[in-house]
């Protein structure tokens, strides 16, 4: 992971270098939280905890808070559970979000993952009114080595999508079903009652693995706010941060986790098709804090 990517860790550079803690160290470690996209909440708490720490260890050593500082935020991120479960055969994954997110090339780069894996997979497109969208999804998918299941028309049932995918990878032992889902209907209730419907629909052939949702990182709180309906109602069990390349906010990861609830699974970090990883937090911690 670059370095550059990240504000806090430019942020940070002088701090612990610096030849001992004062009161300025606590502004600026504030400030650099806040920047890095923390919120104000999870800022204060961490500074808090780490004066608390500072104090009980009786140490000036900026080197020691720099350590302080990298225990405290991953014992804030190993409240989460951050392992994706795909131990179903087939593992079903309902992919949702709002459009303009980067659905479909995760969805590409999420095929190319677990390929790396040698896990077989494919992708089923019940995003059905867009014939474009399928067309993308069906490109990102080749590309990631996943077989594809289109609508047979355009505008088809979207749970006919997703039934005839679930249908397909159990005919021919494909591991993972991956279930691309509109991002957008006329109304907020038409589109939960679709995402139910669909839920409904595989449920009756296998049980849902996954259910993730795909947020921007440069849209911060706001993107939050837009998937508030499906946070609601979809049943969400993990989150997919895209964009966290050109947005220098790494704090936006542990604080989208405290709002929501729900784990940080993947994370897109380019353009590429292998530029989706896991979550892993010491390794996150590590590259924010140095």
């Amino acid at each position: 992971m670059a370095e550059k990517s990240w504000s806090l860790t430019r942020a940070l550079r002088g701090m612990f270098v610096k030849p001992t803690i004062d009161e300025t160290t606590w502004e600026d470690l504030e400030t650099a939280l806040l920047t890095a996209d923390f919120g104000p909440d999870i800022s204060e708490r961490v500074v808090e905890e780490l004066r608390e720490k500072v104090e009980r260890y009786r140490t000036t050593d900026p080197q020691d808070l720099q350590r302080m500082l990298r225990e405290t935020l991953e014992e804030h991120f190993a409240k989460f559970d951050t392992t994706l479960k795909l131990t179903e055969r087939p593992a079903v994954v309902l992919v949702v979000g709002v459009n303009g997110v980067g659905k479909t090339t995760t969805i590409g780069k999420f095929t190319k993952f677990l390929r790396g894996f040698q896990r077989s997979v494919v992708v089923g497109a019940a995003d059905t009114f867009r014939a474009a969208a399928v067309d993308q999804l069906a490109t990102w998918a080749q590309r990631g080595g996943a077989a594809i299941v289109r609508p047979q028309q355009e505008g088809q049932d979207p749970a006919s999508v997703a039934y005839q995918t679930i249908e397909f990878a159990q005919r021919e032992g494909i591991e993972i079903a991956i279930i691309d889902t509109a991002g957008r209907l006329h109304t907020k209730g038409g589109l939960m009652d679709e995402l139910s419907k669909i839920r409904r629909v595989i449920e009756k052939q296998a049980p849902i693995s996954e259910v993730l949702l795909v947020l921007d990182a440069t849209t911060g709180q706001n993107g939050v706010m837009q998937a508030e309906a499906f946070l609601e109602h979809a049943g969400v069990t993990g989150l997919v941060l895209t964009k966290l390349d050109g947005s220098a906010k790494g704090g936006f990861v542990l604080a989208v986790q405290e709002r929501t609830g729900i784990p940080v699974k993947l994370l897109g970090q380019g353009e590429g098709i292998d530029d989706l990883t896991g979550f892993t937090p010491h390794v996150f911690v590590k590259s924010l804090v140095g």
